[in-house]
């Protein structure tokens, strides 16, 4: 009777066990394709794994968690893609979650350069030099001259670790067609080309120090281009000398406004031969819409007001009120 039992106990616990592993630590299907599972930036484990549970990658949040602990691939879950399967293990999941993800997140802020940009994913990437290189010179296959600086669109993007250079160029490039297409309408209903509106737009994105400012700004800047008035505008510059040891953007050593540049709006007139940067949608919606106003210079006080003036006595007045 005993030997009855134990026997009746094995198989019950045995029979467990099985059940137990099937609904924890089995595939929840036996055939299925390959699929990218996103992990956004600032996503927990927890969140993660409760991801991998509505998207039917794993039975249940338990079973993954414990086959975690099992094969000792416990920690975070780095934000990025993963290429995942319903018909993979819960191992097998966590395994490749305990890698480093196929696609990276990298972020590109409004007003960065290309030299930014690229320094960047160099690093979010794992570039190499050559790829860099290959990354700033891809304009030259993808669009020529016009898109040589300002049509990489600010933005979040997901970006594979493994194309090239020019792949990923391109993916910038097409993401900034498709944002900038209803606006390079408006430019041509305004006769005005696109490659000018992108133009105003980089020169807006840096002067500005917020959406505010913006409209007024390109106000100033066509009032200037209108009458053949130099534009006068330091960032030209900044952008013309580069990174001297300081950053893409360092105050002006003295001298600057002499250095020989067509990218240097104090000694040619109109506007300089690329944009300087890349704008964001507001700086690109205020050189299409300026404001209208009679200033043509303009200053910034230490709490970040913009005060503008008609005339350059009005200029003078004004540093010697708010800048002195």
């Amino acid at each position: 009777m005993k030997k009855k039992i134990v026997l009746i106990g094995g198989v019950v616990l045995l029979t467990v066990i099985m059940v137990g592993y099937y609904f924890l630590l089995t595939a929840p299907q036996g055939n299925a394709g390959t699929q990218r599972f996103i992990v956004d930036q600032g996503e927990t484990r927890a969140q993660a794994v409760q991801s991998l549970v509505s998207g039917g990658y794993v039975r249940n949040a338990i079973g993954f968690d414990l086959a975690s602990i099992l094969s000792g691939k416990t920690g975070e879950v780095a934000p990025g893609a993963y290429k995942l399967s319903a018909s993979m293990s819960p191992f097998e999941i966590a395994s490749v979650l305990n890698a480093p993800p196929y696609m990276k997140w990298a972020i590109v802020p409004p007003g960065w350069r290309k030299e930014q940009i690229a320094n960047a994913l160099q690093q979010t990437l794992g570039w190499t030099d050559a790829t860099k290189t290959e990354f700033l010179n891809a304009y030259k296959t993808l669009g020529g001259a016009d898109y040589e600086e300002g049509v990489y669109y600010p933005d979040t993007y997901l970006l594979p670790v493994a194309e090239t250079g020019t792949q990923i160029a391109q993916r910038f490039i097409l993401h900034f067609n498709d944002v900038f297409a209803p606006y390079a309408k408006e430019a041509a209903a305004q006769n005005e080309k696109w490659t000018t509106t992108l133009k105003v737009a980089s020169l807006i994105q840096r002067e500005a120090l917020g959406p505010t400012d913006m409209a007024l700004i390109s106000g100033i800047i066509w009032n200037r281009l209108n009458i053949g008035m130099p534009l006068q505008i330091d960032a030209s510059i900044q952008y013309a000398l580069g990174d001297q040891g300081s950053g893409y953007w360092a105050a002006l050593p003295k001298g600057s406004t002499s250095y020989p540049s067509p990218y240097n709006t104090y000694l040619h007139k109109g506007l300089p031969p690329t944009p300087i940067c890349d704008p964001g949608l507001n700086a690109i919606v205020a050189a299409l819409n300026p404001a209208k106003t009679d200033c043509l210079y303009y200053l910034h006080d230490p709490t970040g007001l913009i005060h503008c003036s008609a005339t350059y006595a009005g200029q003078l007045a004004n540093i010697q009120k708010y800048l002195k």
